[in-house]
Order: structure tokens, then sequence, then C-alpha cells
């Protein structure tokens, strides 16, 4: 049964159009095509980014943040309190007003005392800026040498000039060596993201970066195992086109060069919509999308491809929102781009309290009372 599961699966006309198949993708005269069982070297390649980025954000990118004057703030520490840490890691960081009081009573602080230790529990939990700015180099660093390589590796192909020609004798196109690596390395990479992805900064939008990142897995695996690789290579250099920029925007950020920051990240802007929402859409999906209908009949393989190249184009318009949101608030000079993706530490006046230090003895309601059970003047 499961013999014919796998066979109805994989049948040559859910994936390729009529009169083609799997059997077009045999190696023959010296031609080479992709196999599934190349993927598997994916993963020796995600662990192998694993390692690096380790290796580099101590070495590399710590000494750079200590260059630029990447600094973090003092954060307060909260005194140790069962109740609170119990409800905050079980419960709420961000406790209702009745709630608030509840554990005001059992703690014997007050209401604002309560609410300063959660303010302060949670700015714990926040990644500090020298983390973000290892992050954000090491996504800069690869962002930059993935665009420069996949421009080397395409910039000589027809198709890159005509993207027409990405169909041109398909599916019996073989496979170059040059192909094979940038396919390897963007995809070890994406799935090394989705392994790190417990460990990194976590920003707003973090569903919709697990979305994308699924979504590119899906999209550079199938685009392998059907030979669109032609095809997948343009969408990998559209992609890589403008995110070392944002990354390269976010370390002038965190090192607070303002002037620098603002630039980079006004030239991400219009590359991002350049590629994402301009040649994305109506140069890469009309060719994927649209073109093929003038050479064969529709089939399921066909459908599966563009959906996920819509799902990426739903993604970039939710992220072009944010971006001109950040645009519109620099621009008239109000200050420094701030990622409207990241979780902004909350501040605190020096002189509060903690909740280890109730004030004027016992609390009730979060007001402090006399041994008479009179209100203070």
């Amino acid at each position: 049964m499961l013999s014919r599961l796998n066979e109805l699966i994989w049948a040559d006309w859910i994936w390729f159009p009529d009169g083609y198949g799997w059997d077009d993708l045999k190696d023959h005269d010296g031609k080479v095509f992709p196999k599934t069982r190349d993927l598997w070297a994916v993963l020796p390649v995600a662990l192998c980014f694993l390692i690096i980025r380790q290796i580099f954000e101590q070495t590399i990118a710590l000494p750079l943040a200590t260059l630029l004057g990447v600094r973090d703030k003092h954060r307060v520490c909260v005194s140790p309190n069962p109740v609170l840490e119990s409800h905050f890691c079980s419960k709420s960081k961000h406790p209702t007003q009745g709630s608030t009081e509840s554990l005001s009573k059992q703690t014997g602080c007050s209401v604002r005392q309560v609410q300063r230790w959660f303010r302060r529990r949670r700015n714990e939990d926040r990644p500090s800026k020298l983390k973000k700015f290892q992050e954000a180099s090491w996504r800069f660093t690869f962002y930059l040498l993935a665009f420069f390589a996949g421009l080397a590796v395409l910039v000589d192909k027809p198709w890159f000039h005509d993207v027409k020609l990405v169909w041109e004798n398909f599916p019996k196109m073989p496979l170059l060596t040059s192909q094979y690596w940038y396919y390897m390395i963007e995809l070890g990479f994406y799935v090394s993201l989705i392994f790190s992805v417990a460990s990194d900064v976590k920003r707003k939008d973090f569903k919709e970066q697990i979305v994308h990142h699924v979504a590119t897995i899906l999209l550079i695996s199938f685009s392998w195992l059907v030979n669109y690789i032609r095809a997948g290579t343009l969408i990998m250099l559209v992609h890589d086109a403008s995110d070392y920029l944002m990354e390269s925007a976010k370390m002038f950020n965190y090192a607070g060069w303002k002037k620098t920051c603002n630039f980079i990240f006004t030239v991400f802007a219009a590359v991002f919509i350049i590629t994402r929402l301009i040649i994305f859409p109506f140069w890469i999906i009309y060719a994927t999308g649209v073109y093929p209908l003038s050479l064969y009949p529709t089939f399921f393989g066909f459908y599966f491809f563009n959906g996920l190249l819509v799902v990426l184009l739903i993604l970039h318009i939710f992220w072009t929102g944010l971006i001109l949101r950040m645009v519109i608030k620099f621009l008239p000079g109000n200050g420094i781009v701030e990622d409207e993706r990241s979780d902004k530490e909350e501040t605190e006046s020096d002189d509060e309290d903690d909740c280890s230090k109730p004030k004027n003895g016992h609390v009730q309601n979060g007001h402090s009372v006399l041994h008479n059970h009179k209100k203070r003047d």
C-alpha cells in the first residue's frame, strides 16, 4: 500500500507537464541532473553554518561591536520573588490590573512595586543590544556574500537577461556545478535559521519569519526536485539583493550612528520595494506563472510552485508596510530608525524601589496603611 501511495504522490502528471516526467532527469551522455538524494547534503551544510556562526560572532562580530561603540544599557535586576516569578512564567508577563492587585496582597508590595517588578523582569528577558548586533553582523555577512556570489553565478547566463528562457529545454536542463553549490549553500543557511530560531532574537513578526523560512525551504527544495533551478536561482538572487542592506542598517542603529543608519535604511527601502514588489511579481512570477501557460497545460506542480511564490509576495507586502512606517518616522528628522519588529526595552526612573522593599510597613490593596488603619496624608 505504501508503495502504491508513493507512486501516486510522485506521479509524472502531478509534477511535470504532459509528456515529461522523472525519467527526463536521469543522468545521460555526461549530463548531470538534480536528484532527491542531493538534498541530504543540506544537513551538514546547515551544521557548518551553525558552527561558523558561533565562531564568527565571538571572534569578528564582538570586536567589531566594540570598535563601533555598541554598548548595552545597565539593567536593574529584580529581587527574587517566588510568587511574582511563578505568575510571570506560568500565567502572564503582562498582568491585568486585577491580577496586579491580587499579587500586591499576596506579596505585601504596593501595586506600583508589582508593576515595576514585572517591567524589570520583562527587560531581563529581552535580548541585549550586543546580541542583536552580533546576529545582524552574521546575517549581513552571509547575505552580502550570497548576493555577489549569486550575481557571479548568473550574470553570464542568458535567462538572467531574459527570464522567459528559464523554460528553455525544460525539464531537460543539465545541472551546473555553480548552481549546485549556490543551492546547497542557500538552502543550508535557511535550514540553519530554523535550527537556531529558539536562540535568535524574537521580533514582533516572529510568526511571519517562520512562515517565510518554511516557504523558502519548500520553494528551494521543490525547485531542485523538479529542475526549476533557473527560476530558483533568480528568486534567491532577488531576495538577497536587499537583505544585507537591512542588516547593515541595524548594525549602525545599534552602534548609534544615526545619519549612516538612516541613509542605508533609505537605500534598503528603495531596493526592497524595487526587487520584492516590482521585479519579483512582474518579472519572475510572470515568467513562472503566466508565460508557461502558452507553453504547457497546467499541472499541480505549476500551482504548487507559484502558490509558494504568492505566499512570499504577501509577506513582502506585509514587510513593506513596516518599512514605510519606519521611513515616515525619520524622514522629518525625528531621530534614528527603530526596527518596527523589535520589542523595545521599557524605561524607568532611577529612584524607583524594588518589590523586595515594601514601603511604610504593611501594604493593602496597593496602598500603604498605618497601624491604626488610617491612610497617611
